[in-house]
């Protein structure tokens, strides 16, 4: 599938918490740092997502805030 996002993310699925029908992916990235999605546990069984399987996180933001 092609996307014009390029913000992509190589990791590991770490942990899936599903609770009724959303569900909390946290993905853990090449260089150790956690990426937390909350998708729907119907994405979840459609894709597939289980712990240990390979995934990138795309991000597709309008807009980065920096805090400091």
């Amino acid at each position: 599938m092609a996307l014009s996002a390029r913000n992509r993310l190589a990791g590991t699925i770490r942990s899936v918490e599903t609770d009724g029908l959303m569900a909390e992916v946290e993905i853990e990235l090449d260089g150790g740092q956690v990426v937390t999605a909350v998708i729907t546990a119907g994405s979840v069984d459609r894709l597939g997502v289980e712990e240990g399987a390979e995934l990138d996180a795309v991000i597709k933001a309008t807009e980065v805030m920096v805090e400091n």
